[in-house]
Parts: structure tokens; sequence; C-alpha cells
């Protein structure tokens, strides 16, 4: 993607810009030659008690909001690909029933910014992500980075489908210039592997010779979670590229370096 529909001299906010998607934004943004970048406000007890509002509102004037959510607003046994349209129809994964109705609370935030103030407000919801400045938190990361770090799941048996923060970032400025709609978009690029199938790669990935055992008394999660592929009905020109093997080598070398 080289091109968005914004001036070059728009002033972009970027929340969570050191996380694992913030930061991937940003480092589009740059590339593209957009350096005017609004990064969040932080602070102690002291401004949060004393500026509660300023962590909180959409400053006047601002024209553009996109909200990112998950894959875990749909049920437990939402039907595959996932809809947008699956939204709220079935019972939620209980191990992350909170999270999911966080997410879906900014979606209909986003609906009612829209229908109430006419404000450009959109939601998008990418599948399970991974790259660079992930949480390798040895209990609190998503599947991927637990894996680099430890060989230790549940059945094994869940599909699983993996979007790179890069293809998100490019995903993110596509709709900003495409979209402008009520409804949600997924983000997903079509392609699953169960977590044992994940787990044999990172074992290949990182040398690991021994067995990888399964622990039964672990949840497994959602059986199933792809996406539709909604960006490519946008437009057909559209298409998330990354590789999952060759991104699983550099993100393993980049742990490896930050632990030696």
């Amino acid at each position: 993607m080289d091109s968005t529909g914004f001036n070059k001299s728009a002033s972009i906010f970027v929340g969570g810009h050191r996380g694992l998607v913030g930061s991937a934004v940003v480092r589009r943004l740059n590339s593209l030659g957009y350096n005017n970048l609004i990064l969040p406000k932080v602070g102690g007890i002291h401004a949060n008690n004393t500026y509660p509002a300023d962590f909180i509102t959409i400053k006047f004037g601002t024209l553009t909001l996109i909200f990112l959510g998950s894959s875990c607003i749909y049920s437990k046994f939402a039907p595959q690909p996932i809809p947008e349209s699956a939204l709220l129809t079935g019972a939620l994964e209980p191990t992350n029933k909170w999270y999911a109705i966080a997410k879906i609370s900014g979606i209909m935030m986003c609906q009612a910014f829209r229908i109430q103030h006419s404000f450009d407000a959109i939601s998008a919801m990418p599948t399970n992500l991974y790259g660079p400045n992930d949480n390798f938190h040895p209990e609190n990361s998503h599947v991927l980075p637990a894996l680099l770090r430890r060989f230790h799941e549940a059945s094994g048996k869940p599909l699983r489908e993996f979007l790179h923060v890069d293809d998100l970032a490019d995903a993110i400025l596509f709709l900003l210039e495409n979209y402008s709609g009520l409804e949600h978009v997924n983000f997903g690029n079509g392609k699953e592997v169960t977590i044992k199938e994940l787990a044999e790669l990172v074992k290949e990935v990182v040398g690991h010779t021994r067995e990888i055992v399964w622990d039964s008394s672990k949840p497994d999660g959602t059986p199933r979670k792809l996406m539709d592929r909604r960006l490519e009905e946008l437009d057909p020109r559209f298409v998330l590229k990354m590789e999952l093997q060759i991104l699983i080598n550099g993100i393993w070398r980049m742990l490896f370096l930050q632990n030696n």
C-alpha cells in the first residue's frame, strides 16, 4: 500500500503506539510520509484523577475514528468463515467473554456516534495477530508468542488464523481510504492451521528436539475462528500476503536477540 486519502500534514492519533498493533501502524504511517502523529496521553494517579476526560474523550475536529476489536466478539460456534452478520447470534466463549463484551461495546459506540452525530467512526475486527512488539509474557501472552517461549498447550485441535501486524497496518489504512459505514469489517487472510500444526512449525523453527506433550486439562477455547474476507470484496486488489513460517523465523530471531 503506497497511498491514503489523507493529507500528509494531517494530525493522526495512534493509540497504543508502543504495542503490537499501534507500533505497526506508526511504522507504516512514517514510511508513507505521515509524520504529524499524535501519540496517547499517559499519566499516573495525579494525572488520571485531575484530567480524567483527557484520557477518554474524542477531541472536537477529529475527522475519522477507527476502532479495532477482535475475532473474540463472535460466538463460540459461529458459522465458518465468520461473516460480520454473525455478531450477537450465539453464546460467547466463556474464557474470554469479558474481553469480547468490551470489544462489542466499542462497535456499538462507533455506531452510536455515526447515527446520532454523523461522525465517521468505523470498526475493524482482525483475526489473531503476531509480529514485532508482541507480548511474550510467560502467562499472559497469546498462543504464538507463548509457543515460542515454551511448549505447553491444551489438545492442539482448535484451528486458528494468523495475521501479521504489518498486514494489519496496511488493512487499516486501506479501510480508512475505502470504507465509511455502520457495519464493522473483518480482517482475515483465509488461511488457518491447527494449534498442533502451529506447535510443530514453531518446534522446527526454534530447533526443539523433544516430544510435544499435550495437556488435556487446559481449555481449548473456541474450536475454530476463520474470518471472512470482506476486504477483498471491497477491493479485489487488496491481498493480505505475509507467510506464517517465514515470519515466525523472524520473530524467533528477534526474541532470541532480545534475551541474549
